[in-house]
């Protein structure tokens, strides 16, 4: 949990042999993804988190939502006077938006952790501690498949080449995120997992059009005798072959009509796009995935009908279904696992959902106005968070003076023409 806890646990740490840890990161989802039975003895491909971003759905959900959560600055707060205040000068502030490992910047390393949690299923941050300043020295993201989660003794075995991590930690010394968790709570599932039926039609769906396009929309179909002739032998059967082997080149050289010789006739089998409603099920793929990341279609240019209203309304559902409980996810675990819980209502990490609205300047505005009419902020606030030098009277707690309490409403009005403070009216 801090310095000393880092120390005594760093002596009894040892390594984990690699097929221990090759088993434990199939069974945890770190892995790649084996191929799995469905119904029928066929089998799924194995997704893993490159080969499902070829998917350009998958691309533009995983980058949307990761670039979403990077894109906020993450609070290191304080609590003084009755409140919380930022503590920009601390080290964790530092490696929360700023720096939190060596060759990797604050916006990179978070959208690292979101795909990881959307990937694989679960992201680990190993908190390394320095042995001089005894605070926080960095915070490293582990490599994907260099965990291994042991769930009954609640221990994380890491060999982590790159970051130079190697042992045995504790629940307590390492932050866990996780995607969904079906089963308990202890492992997350990626969204690839439960998507990989939509992902194989989506796969296929690109196949096919690749493959429309390299050879021109080439036909199938059959060379077949007259049926009206009988009795074909060995030598006929031969040159029916030839013959179809001739047509189908011609085919895939481009040529669009063939001369058949004799009584051959050709019969195709392949239905048109139009026939097997191809693009249709192509534009339902991209909105099944959708669903699965919880991403509006409008978000990944899909050219469904928008106006106005609904895209306002399709990026609120965005901030409160999808967007805030992953903030609020990250945020309970670095909570839990950064503090003590004798720390709990002293110190608190929390991403500033401002930035949301970081360049919707009418929203921005609007939002400044109300808060400083509900007198939650001073306009000299306001202007420090703009980067903008205070005016006079810009300190004062300002609110609506459309307002009145419920006093002065119930109390009775004064007659016209009665005597106030002693003065006629």
């Amino acid at each position: 949990m801090g310095f000393f806890g880092y120390i005594l646990n760093y002596f009894r740490r040892e390594t984990a042999a690699p097929a221990e840890q090759g088993a434990a990161a199939a069974a945890d989802g770190s892995g790649d993804q084996p191929l799995t039975p469905r119904q029928g003895g066929t089998w799924w491909p194995s997704y893993t988190g490159q080969t499902a971003l070829c998917v350009a759905t998958v691309y533009r959900c995983v980058k949307f939502v990761a670039e979403s959560v990077a894109n906020l600055n993450v609070q290191y707060m304080r609590r003084k006077g009755g409140i919380f205040v930022e503590d920009q000068d601390s080290r964790l502030s530092y490696l929360l938006n700023v720096q939190p490992d060596v060759a990797t910047n604050a916006f990179d390393f978070w959208v690292q952790v979101v795909q990881n949690i959307l990937l694989d299923g679960n992201a680990y941050i190993v908190p390394i501690y320095s042995p001089v300043t005894m605070d926080f020295d960095r915070l490293a993201l582990c490599g994907r498949g260099t965990v291994v989660h042991n769930t009954i003794s609640d221990t994380y075995t890491v060999r982590d080449t790159a970051n130079g991590i190697y042992g045995i930690y504790d629940e307590d010394e390492i932050i866990h995120l996780k995607g969904l968790t079906t089963y308990d709570s202890k492992v997350g599932v990626s969204v690839l997992t439960f998507a990989r039926l939509t992902l194989d039609i989506a796969a296929v769906g690109d196949a096919e059009t690749y493959d429309r396009f390299k050879n021109g929309g080439n036909v199938r179909g059959i060379v077949s005798n007259d049926t009206s002739v009988r009795g074909f032998g060995e030598y006929q059967d031969k040159e029916l072959e030839k013959t179809a082997e001739s047509v189908d080149d011609r085919f895939r050289h481009g040529e669009r009509i063939v001369s058949l010789p004799g009584q051959v006739e050709f019969k195709q089998l392949s239905l048109s796009s139009t026939d097997m409603q191809f693009l249709e099920s192509r534009k339902f793929t991209v909105r099944d995935i959708c669903r699965f990341f919880g991403v509006h279609p409008s978000f990944v240019f899909d050219d469904t009908s928008n106006n106005y209203k609904s895209a306002e309304m399709a990026n609120v559902a965005f901030l409160s279904n999808t967007l805030n409980p992953l903030l609020r996810k990250i945020e309970s675990e670095l909570q839990r696992k950064l503090f003590s819980p004798s720390m709990y209502g002293k110190r608190k990490v929390q991403f500033d959902r401002r930035g949301l609205y970081a360049c919707d300047l009418e929203s921005r505005i609007k939002y400044q106005t109300d808060t400083i009419a509900a007198g939650l902020y001073t306009v000299n606030e306001w202007r420090q968070e703009e980067n903008k030098p205070a005016v006079e009277g810009g300190d004062t707690v300002l609110v609506s003076a459309n307002l009145k309490s419920i006093n002065e409403l119930s109390a009775p009005a004064p007659a016209p023409n009665t005597p106030t403070n002693g003065k006629e009216e």
